[in-house]
């Protein structure tokens, strides 16, 4: 067969991810923390985009007040020609997904001039309870997150938390004390080079005959230093490992004599809770050997993290859930998560007067378009986020109303499919992102589980609600009649879930719940 080359004509579709898609998409899986940085970076370098800080209202109602003012005036038609209606973005709740929503025909073309986009200058809430005013009578006011604070009294005062004297960590805590206990010069530069070694919990890692080689000193001078360090505060510090470290804290109390040095040389025996063993090895009774383990667990075993600052940041919310008066829910986004953007038409109009070359004119028609994309970007994704939390309320009604035991089973696909949006469009939504209700704050993952069947052929159990019945049950046992995960088994098969031992156990160990004989020698040494 001969070859031959030859032309063909083909046609193909194919989706093609567009930066203002991108975009879009990137948005709806930020948390606050994160669109507030990228806005901020896109004010930046964007010099028609501006943040809105005025003088809006600072409480809730009057937000609500704001709200309801400019959604009666978009009902009478006093909107202007560049509302949100007129952008294409007020559809109905059950309209498109973000990626239906982001076609060929609604993305601003390359040659548009500036002056001619019909999108909303200003994201507001009432474009936003026009495209569902299902979800929440009150959606709150977009206001950014730097302007919910109102305790400052100017902008040029310092807040309270930047007023606040920072603590010292461990090191500056350990140095004021080296300075004062240890005068030889020698020797302090010893315990400068041991201090080197301290890891965050407060324990020793180096190798004391390395620190007597380096420095070409005695050992014994290196052992006579590190003794002196470990009288430091907090008592505990500089110890090699834990049984050293709870010695040097009971040291610290006049309490280490030799049946707890036996406990603390025996640790593993203590966390298998082998009662007879330890009572042999330390040669005490049951009742001194209670005492001897409540001692050891008032102990820190980690003393060094007291002195660390807390980098752990509150939570905030991104979605607001609150008790209506007709015993419904309303549901509305956390104002002060989100930033309040606006298109500076007339810095734009202004420059746009004065003659430019062609060069000039395409960075600001860009500059233009990218704005408004922006503006319409997170206009859809807080549109998105509100019909997903109203879909996951209305679904988990039990939970808020009851507790975790009435968390119904649900999954991305029963929330896609009530919303009509698509499956990775909700997994983005909920992707940390946090909800605060009446019950505390959650995660808007938290109310995806797992159905389990029930044994009486009613409706499934939410996987949550069968982990809180095994930790109520075990919470609840005596100590002379611990569960075994048949039993709780049994238990749960008289209250008509229908679960495997496999599945217990795998349950209990996620909460990280030990084993009945583990339960057993605790509780026991307990009595």
């Amino acid at each position: 067969m001969a070859l031959s080359a030859r032309l063909d004509l083909r046609q193909s579709q194919n989706l093609v991810m567009t930066p203002q898609l991108q975009q879009a998409i990137k948005l709806l899986q930020f948390n606050n923390l994160e669109l507030n940085e990228f806005v901020e970076a896109e004010i930046e370098q964007n010099p028609l985009l501006e943040r809105d800080d005025g003088d809006g209202p600072a409480t809730l109602e009057a937000l609500e007040a704001d709200n309801l003012a400019a959604y009666d005036k978009a009902v009478e038609g006093e909107s202007t020609p560049g509302d949100a209606a007129e952008s294409g973005w007020d559809e109905a709740p059950d309209g498109p997904d973000t990626v239906d929503r982001t076609s060929a025909e609604s993305l601003p073309a390359g040659n548009d001039d500036p002056g001619d986009s019909d999108y909303d200058n200003n994201w507001s809430s009432a474009s936003v309870e026009e495209a569902d005013p299902s979800l929440s009578p009150t959606l709150g006011s977009w206001e950014s997150a730097g302007s919910g604070g109102g305790g400052r009294g100017g902008e040029d005062l310092p807040g309270l938390e930047e007023s606040v004297g920072q603590d010292k960590t461990l090191r500056e805590h350990l140095l004021e004390q080296i300075t004062l206990d240890i005068v030889q010069p020698d020797e302090r530069i010893i315990a400068a080079d041991l201090l080197d070694s301290l890891d965050d919990a407060g324990y020793y890692t180096g190798d004391l005959e390395d620190v007597a080689e380096r420095l070409a000193c005695p050992s014994e001078a290196v052992d006579t230093v590190l003794g002196k360090l470990q009288s430091l505060d907090p008592p505990g510090i500089f110890a090699r490992n834990l049984s050293e470290c709870l010695a040097l804290q009971l040291k610290d109390r006049n309490r280490l004599d030799p049946a707890i040095q036996a406990l603390l040389d025996n640790l593993p025996l203590l966390a298998k809770r082998d009662m007879q063993a330890l009572l042999k090895v330390c040669g005490v009774d049951v009742e001194d050997m209670t005492e001897m383990v409540e001692e050891i667990r008032s102990l820190n075993p980690k003393p060094g993290l007291a002195f660390e600052p807390d980098s752990s940041e509150a939570v905030v919310p991104d979605v607001l859930v609150r008790p209506a008066p007709d015993g419904t829910w309303i549901v509305e986004l956390n104002p002060d998560t989100l930033p309040r953007v606006l298109v500076n038409n007339a810095y734009l109009s202004q420059v746009s007067r004065a003659p430019k070359q062609k060069s000039d004119r395409e960075y600001l028609s860009e500059c233009h378009q990218s704005a408004n994309w922006l503006v319409r970007s997170l206009h859809q994704r807080a549109t998105t986020i509100l019909k997903v939390a109203g879909e996951i309320v209305r679904q988990q009604d039990g939970f808020f109303q009851h507790g975790i035991q009435y968390l119904r089973p649900l999954v991305l696909r029963d929330i896609a499919a009530a919303i009509e949006m698509h499956e990775s469009t909700v997994s983005r939504v909920t992707s940390n992102k946090f909800m605060a209700t009446p019950r505390g704050i959650y995660e808007l993952k938290y109310f995806f589980t797992s159905a389990i069947a029930s044994s009486a052929g009613g409706d499934a159990l939410s996987a949550e609600a069968v982990r809180f019945k095994i930790k109520k049950l075990i919470d609840e046992e005596p100590p002379t009649k611990v569960l075994s995960d048949d039993r709780i088994v049994e238990i749960l098969k008289g209250q008509g879930v229908d679960i495997a031992r496999r599945t217990i156990a795998k349950y209990r160990e996620a909460m990280k719940i030990p084993s009945s004989v583990q339960r057993r020698r605790e509780k026991s040494m307990r009595i």
